[in-house]
C-alpha cells in the first residue's frame, strides 16, 4: 500500500508519533526528556507551530501541534530529530540512527477529537501501567492542562480554552475528562488514523480535508475502518 503522502495545512492540529528504532529506548534519563522539551520549544517557535500536549515514552513520543506554516511540523521534527540524536550518540557513545522511520501523523479536527487526542496522549503512560494516574508522570502535559503547572511548551488550543473562563475552572473541567479511560473503538481509531494518515474527525472534517488535498483521503468511524488496497495495519502498528 503506497504511504500517503504528508498532510501540509496550517491552521489545523496533528497528532505527531515517533518511535525508537526498532521500538528500543530513546530517552535514558532523565536529562534526556529535558534536552527533548528544550529543543522541542526551540523547534516548535523556529518552525511556527503550536504544541499543545505531549507526552515522552521511554521508546517514542507523541505530539498534539498546530503548524502555522505548510511545512512546520516536519521541519520542527526534523530539527529535533537531528539534534536530539546527536545529543544522545555524544552523550552514550553510540552511533547510528535513533529513530524507527518517519514520524507518523494525521490530522485532527476540533470538537470532541482535540480532546479525545489531549487525553490519548496524556493517558499513555496509564494504559502502559507506568503509572495509576496521569498527574504522577513527569514528562507529559497532563500536569499543566490539570493541575495549573507552568509548561513552557505549551499552547492551549482553543478547544482547551473552552473549557471555562478561568483557569483553575479550565483545570477543574479538564480533570473530570480524565475520570473515564477512552473507549476501545476510540483508542484504536486514534492509532489507525495516526498509523495510516487518515483524518481524524467527522464525516464533514474528512470532506474538508478532501477538498484541500483534491485527493481521496481513507475513511474510518469510531465503530470500524476502511483501510484501502486491503491491507490491515500489523497489530505492532497500533501499539501506544
Amino acid at each position: 500500500m503506497p504511504r500517503q503522502k504528508r498532510f501540509r495545512i496550517p491552521g489545523i492540529p496533528q497528532h505527531v508519533i515517533q518511535r525508537g528504532n526498532d521500538r528500543q529506548a530513546c530517552f535514558f534519563d532523565c536529562s534526556d526528556y529535558q534536552s527533548y522539551l528544550s529543543l522541542l520549544d526551540e523547534a516548535a517557535a523556529r518552525h511556527r507551530c503550536e504544541v499543545h500536549a505531549y507526552v515522552l515514552m521511554t521508546n517514542h513520543v507523541h505530539l498534539l501541534a498546530t503548524p502555522r506554516v505548510p511545512d512546520g511540523i516536519s521541519r520542527m521534527m526534523q530539527a529535533i530529530g537531528r539534534r536530539y540524536v546527536q545529543q544522545i550518540n555524544a552523550l552514550y557513545g553510540r552511533t547510528g540512527t535513533l529513530w524507527g522511520g518517519r514520524y507518523k501523523a494525521t490530522v485532527v479536527g476540533s470538537e470532541n477529537y482535540v480532546l479525545t487526542c489531549y487525553r490519548y496522549i496524556e493517558l499513555n503512560p496509564v494504559r502502559a501501567g507506568m503509572v495509576a494516574e496521569p498527574g504522577e508522570y513527569r514528562w507529559s502535559s497532563y500536569r499543566c492542562h490539570g493541575l495549573g503547572r507552568l509548561d513552557g511548551n505549551i499552547a492551549d488550543h482553543e478547544t482547551y480554552l473552552g473549557l471555562g473562563r478561568t483557569a483553575s475552572v479550565r483545570q477543574a473541567a479538564y480533570r473530570e475528562l480524565f475520570r473515564e479511560m477512552l473507549g476501545d473503538d476510540e483508542i484504536s481509531q486514534i492509532r489507525r488514523s495516526t498509523q495510516l494518515g487518515w483524518p481524524l474527525g467527522n464525516d464533514r472534517f474528512k470532506s474538508e480535508i478532501e477538498a484541500m488535498q483534491r485527493r481521496r483521503v481513507a475513511c474510518n468511524t469510531w465503530g470500524g475502518a476502511r483501510y484501502g488496497a486491503g491491507r490491515k495495519p500489523y497489530s505492532r502498528d497500533l501499539t501506544p
